[in-house]
């Protein structure tokens, strides 16, 4: 197939650091590249990829401090992706709302991954254009605002870029990563470490949204001893974090669409902990790679429970469910339905020949 990967700018692809649709998107086109399709990617230009690179950006915006308005290189992008849209079989949009306008006004199907949340403002926007199809990474982000899913395809990762820990370091310590917003849960995080007197280990970066929130809830309470602040750190840097972990915390306060962080840590080894929202339920085997609480009293209690779980186990889970090649099944799996069943989104039939790659 002829396919169109469309990443946001904000970060390259695979991201340096923290980012966890941009390292979605790498392992997604890159494995579509090694099985035979031409995928050309639309990303910032210095992204690293095996399929064709189009990018309107030389580097990721986050990086450039004179990007005031980055709703217009999105809208650039965009424009790129859709100029070309006649060359592709199907265009795969990762960047959210701003794809959907278009994707109604090209022959070519757009087929939406919901990496984010539904609000009330956007629910608008999705009902407009619920008609196009929508792959949603857990069945908890599904929302009541009848689009047209395609199927639930989870996030997957490689596990050879994450060697398995059989045991954690001493001194043990708790892990935290992640962006370090309300969302993420990183003051429960300290929370946790206080109430139990664990250390406590955390790395993510820090939006520009989030810069008070860091400033008045967490810095304080960072001594460098019994709470640690590492920075954001490389993909090395964060194995080495999660697989020496004796538990990784995932205390969240919203509904979390998928939570790569708790597979990550999984894969090395190392058991999770999270709260009961979002798709944590359906990523942690209760019982067996962690435990699904209803509060963060409770995630304590559980830390000792957590010891005892085998870490083997959770690197299995991790490869029986979340790999790399179980995900692009899913959305080869995908593009295959928009394709076979010749329905006729945003007008345009397909022919058999359209599905001859696979």
């Amino acid at each position: 197939m002829k396919i169109a990967q469309v990443s946001p700018l904000w970060e390259r692809v695979p991201p340096p650091a923290y980012g966890g649709i941009e390292l979605v998107v790498s392992h997604l086109t890159d494995e579509l590249v090694r099985r035979g399709h031409e995928v050309v990617l639309f990303a910032s230009g210095d992204s690293q990829t095996l399929a064709k690179l189009d990018s309107v950006y030389p580097r990721a915006l986050r990086l450039d401090p004179n990007i005031k308005e980055y709703s217009a290189y999105e809208m650039l992008e965009l424009s790129r992706v859709y100029e070309r849209a006649a060359e592709f079989d199907i265009i795969h949009s990762h960047v959210g709302i701003a794809a959907l306008p278009f994707g109604s006004l090209v022959k070519t199907p757009t087929i939406h991954t919901l990496h984010g949340k539904f609000t009330t403002d956007n629910r608008k926007i999705f009902s407009h254009h619920a008609k196009q199809p929508f792959i949603s990474i857990s069945n908890n982000q599904r929302d009541g605002v009848g689009l047209n899913y395609i199927r639930t395809v989870y996030n997957g990762i490689d596990l050879e870029g994450y060697p398995f820990f059989p045991q954690a370091t001493e001194p043990p310590y708790l892990a935290f990563l992640g962006r370090l917003s309300p969302e993420k849960g990183p003051h429960h995080a300290i929370a946790i470490a206080r109430k139990t007197g664990w250390r406590l280990k955390m790395a993510g970066k820090i939006d520009t949204v989030d810069r008070q929130f860091f400033e008045t809830e967490l810095a304080p309470q960072i001594d460098g001893k019994q709470i640690e602040y590492l920075g954001e750190i490389s993909h090395s840097e964060k194995v080495e974090l999660l697989g020496n972990a004796a538990v990784t915390l995932f205390p969240i306060t919203w509904r979390e669409p998928f939570g790569l962080v708790m597979i990550e840590s999984m894969a090395t080894g190392t058991p999770a902990i999270g709260i009961n929202l979002g798709s944590v339920p359906e990523v942690i085997a209760h019982g067996k790679t962690g435990f699904v609480c209803q509060s963060i009293d409770e995630i304590a209690a559980l830390i000792p429970a957590a010891l005892e779980l085998s870490r083997q186990t959770c690197r299995d889970r991790v490869a029986n469910h979340f790999s790399v090649s179980q995900m692009v099944d899913g959305y080869e799996a995908a593009y295959r339905q928009v394709i076979e069943n010749r329905i006729a989104w945003n007008g345009r039939i397909h022919t058999p020949a359209a599905i001859s790659s696979f």
